[in-house]
C-alpha cells in the first residue's frame, strides 16, 4: 500500500500529465502572403477576411471551381497532405514547411500556381494527369518521393486539395494586389473578376496538351549524332556543358521563387521531369516552368525531327554511367545555402 505522502505525489503528476495531454492544440491556420505584410494592418484583414469568403478556412477550405465542376473529398485530401505534404510544403501550401530550409531544391510552392513538369505549354497550368503522375512516381533526384502505393483516391483527393490551396494563393494575390492599388477589398469585384481569371488559366490548360509534332521514331545512332550536332549549335550546352554535366560558368540562375538553381547534369540519369522519351520531348519543346529552362517550340517549329533528335542524344548521355563510361571529376558545384 503506498504511503499517503506518495498517493499525493502521485496524484499530482497524473493531474500534470492530464493537463499536458489532454490540452488541445491549436489547428493549423493557413498563412497570409509575405507580400500583404506592406499592407496596413486594416487591409490585411480585408484580404484575410475575403480569403476566408471564397476559400474557407484550414478546418473548413473549399476549393475555387467553376459552375459544375465537381471536386473530390477535401477533408481526405487535407489529411493526405497533412500526414505526406506538409512537412516539406507547408500549411498553406507555400513549400515553407519545417523541413523545407534543408533541402535543394526546394520545395514546391503552389501559390503561383506554376509547376515545372506539365505536358502543357511553358506558362500554362499542368493538367490534372500531371499532378497525379508527380505523386506516383516522385521526382528523381530531388527530395519529392514517389507515392506509388497510395491508394487510388488518397491519391485523386490531395490533387484536389494541392489545387484547392495553388488556387488559394492565385486568388489571395490578386486580392492583396486590388487591396494595395484601390486600398479597399471590393468582393463583387472579386467575385466577377478575380475568381473567373484563375479557373480560367486552369481550363485554358485542359485544351492545351502538347503532342508530338512527328510520331516518335526508332533511335539509332545517326539519330544521336543528329542530336549532338543540335545540342552543340542550339544553345543546349551554354548551360548543360558540351559534355551534358552542366558545368558550365552560365549554368546559374533563378527560379521563379527566388532560389538559386542550375542546369541539370544529364549523364546523371536522374531527370527531374522523368526519363521517357515522352517527358524529354516536353522539357525540351515546352521548357521547365519557372526556371530558367527556356522553350524550343518557336526555334523548331520548322524542324519537328530535331526535337526527336535532341530526345535520342539525350537518352544517350543519361545512359553513359551505366555503360561504364564514367566521367573524370569535374569542378565541385558551390553549395547554395537555403535562404
Amino acid at each position: 500500500m503506498l504511503h499517503p505522502d506518495r498517493w499525493m505525489s502521485l496524484c499530482g503528476a497524473l493531474a500534470m500529465l492530464c493537463v499536458i495531454g489532454c490540452h488541445r492544440s491549436e489547428p493549423p491556420q493557413f498563412v497570409i502572403s509575405e507580400t500583404a505584410k506592406d499592407l496596413s494592418a486594416e487591409l490585411q484583414q480585408a484580404v484575410q477576411a475575403e480569403m476566408v469568403k471564397q476559400t474557407g478556412t484550414f478546418l473548413k477550405p473549399k476549393m475555387l471551381i467553376a459552375d459544375g465542376d465537381s471536386h473530390q473529398d477535401l477533408g481526405r485530401g487535407q489529411a493526405v497532405y497533412q500526414e505526406r505534404c506538409v512537412q516539406c510544403h507547408g500549411v498553406s501550401g507555400d513549400g515553407n514547411g519545417p523541413s523545407a530550409k534543408y533541402m535543394y531544391p526546394r520545395p514546391r510552392d503552389y501559390r503561383k500556381g506554376i509547376f515545372k513538369f506539365a505536358s502543357t505549354p511553358y506558362g500554362y497550368r499542368p493538367l490534372r494527369d500531371d499532378l497525379v503522375r508527380t505523386i506516383r512516381q516522385g521526382i528523381r533526384g530531388t527530395s519529392m518521393p514517389g507515392f506509388n502505393l497510395l491508394p487510388e483516391a488518397d491519391v485523386q483527393s490531395v490533387v484536389d486539395y494541392v489545387l484547392t490551396l495553388g488556387r488559394r494563393g492565385e486568388l489571395e494575390r490578386q486580392v492583396i494586389d486590388m487591396a494595395d492599388s484601390d486600398s479597399a477589398v471590393n468582393s463583387d469585384e472579386v467575385k466577377s473578376d478575380l475568381i473567373p481569371a484563375v479557373l480560367t488559366r486552369w481550363s485554358e490548360a485542359e485544351a492545351a496538351e502538347v503532342l508530338p509534332a512527328s510520331p516518335q521514331p526508332r533511335f539509332t545512332p545517326e539519330f544521336v549524332e543528329r542530336g549532338k550536332k543540335a545540342f552543340l549549335t542550339r544553345g543546349c550546352s551554354k548551360c548543360h556543358g558540351e559534355d551534358g554535366r552542366g558545368q558550365t560558368a552560365d549554368n546559374r540562375g533563378a527560379d521563379a521563387w527566388g532560389f538559386q538553381t542550375r542546369a541539370a547534369d544529364l549523364t546523371s540519369g536522374m531527370l527531374h521531369g522523368g526519363n521517357r522519351p515522352i517527358d524529354i520531348y516536353r522539357r525540351i519543346y515546352n521548357g521547365i516552368n519557372g526556371t530558367p529552362m527556356p522553350s524550343f517550340a518557336n526555334v523548331l517549329k520548322e524542324e519537328p525531327e530535331t526535337v526527336w533528335d535532341l530526345v535520342a542524344y539525350v537518352l544517350s548521355l543519361t545512359d553513359k554511367r551505366r555503360r561504364g563510361d564514367i566521367p573524370t571529376p569535374g569542378a565541385i558545384k558551390p553549395y547554395v545555402p537555403a535562404k
